[in-house]
């Protein structure tokens, strides 16, 4: 099924366009408070504000999203965006550091759970033979943010410094949201009558299998920008290492639009994570010039969105009734999760190693880990 016959489905293009402005922040976010906390605190400190967004983002996320499941979309997602928003607000007038690190944690609690939200109504808007192709499109254009994110950030705090920089961050947000909810098919949507249950969607002892997975890819992927870092300090300019990611993400965007086409099962989950980690091994040979890493960075970006794809469709077929949104969300936290503690051990590596080469062990060992947790899986996936 194209693309194309799916952004011409009714409402398609227009939830997608507005869960991507929504999300936008995901990318602006961390790189708005760390400019912002860089003029009035310490760089640790500029790191811990970071932490507690990113926290707030872990725990708020299944939150919301249960609580999405059992009422509306709708007033859930407006009433996480007030809270996001004041975290925001109240951040920006210059609080003391307590203050702002309660902000932040309020700023990301808050945040509208876009990716649940937007997942669970596939199969609302689209055929069934339609929404593999609407999960691949959905991980391809979710790289935009992690491209235009910090791009708006920076230029933010570049034109009016790091209070504006927060303030754009809130103001997409919130636009996003609006936009979002204003949907017919949002406003439309009713969780599914079901049986609750305190564990709600981590009931299912397959996605917990499946969760674990995911954070040992979250670790494997969260890892190579403290790699990349290091890498880029060593060879010339720190600078160059956002460059770097951009072209993993050029990579990840490419390998969700071919993805499309290939439309690869939850059955195929193994195999596609021996894919991903085995891109990651040619970073290990770190040439001493940023040109011929170029093209290795978008290598270990393609694997990415077909392994993603794959997962979400596994997730709509495991998770027990009436929780479908709630499980969108703990794949997101547990990748976001993942992703922080593979930053931190990588950190830690290359602190204790002195060598740039060992900062690229890590992304790939750990996701041939996730390998036996997806094996039991993928022999009851789609």
């Amino acid at each position: 099924m194209s693309i194309s016959a799916v952004l011409r489905a009714a409402q398609v293009a227009r939830v997608l366009a507005a869960s991507t402005l929504g999300r936008l922040p995901l990318g602006a976010a961390p790189v708005a408070l760390l400019l912002y906390a860089r003029e009035s605190f310490s760089i640790a400190a500029a790191g811990l504000l970071v932490g507690v967004y990113t926290a707030g983002l872990a725990v708020g996320g299944p939150v919301l999203a249960r609580i999405a499941d059992r009422l509306r979309q709708a007033p859930v997602m407006l009433a996480g965006a007030a809270l996001s928003t004041a975290g925001f607000v109240v951040l920006a007038q210059g609080v003391p550091l307590w203050a702002a690190l309660l902000s932040a944690l309020l700023a990301g609690l808050g945040a509208p759970p876009f990716e649940a939200g937007l997942r669970v109504l596939w199969r609302d808007l689209l055929d069934e033979a339609q929404v593999p192709t609407a999960y691949t499109l959905d991980i391809a254009v979710q790289e935009l943010i992690f491209i235009l994110g910090p791009l708006v950030a920076g230029g933010a705090v570049a034109l009016g410094g790091g209070a504006v920089g927060i303030y754009t961050t809130a103001v997409l947000q919130l636009a996003g949201t609006l936009w979002f909810v204003s949907t017919p098919a949002v406003r439309a949507w009713r969780g599914e009558r079901a049986e609750r249950h305190w564990a709600g969607a981590l009931r299912s002892a397959p996605l917990r299998l499946l969760l674990t997975a995911v954070v040992l890819i979250g670790a494997g992927v969260g890892s190579l920008p403290v790699a990349l870092l290091d890498y880029a300090e060593s060879v010339g300019h720190r600078s160059w290492s956002s460059g770097l990611l951009a072209a993993q993400a050029v990579g990840a965007l490419a390998g969700g639009l071919a993805n499309t086409r290939l439309r690869v099962g939850g059955r195929r989950l193994p195999l596609l994570a021996a894919l991903l980690g085995l891109g990651y091994v040619p970073l290990l040979l770190t040439p001493p010039a940023v040109a011929a890493m170029l093209p290795l960075t978008v290598l270990c970006g393609l694997g990415l969105p077909p392994l993603l794809a794959a997962t979400f469709l596994t997730v709509d077929r495991i998770t027990p009734p009436g929780t479908a949104a709630e499980a969108f969300a703990w794949v997101a936290t547990a990748f976001s999760v993942g992703a922080a503690a593979g930053a931190a051990v990588d950190g830690v590596i290359l602190d204790a190693a002195s060598s740039t080469t060992a900062g690229f062990i890590l992304p790939p060992v750990v996701i041939l880990l996730a390998i036996p947790w997806l094996r039991p899986v993928a022999k009851i996936a789609p």
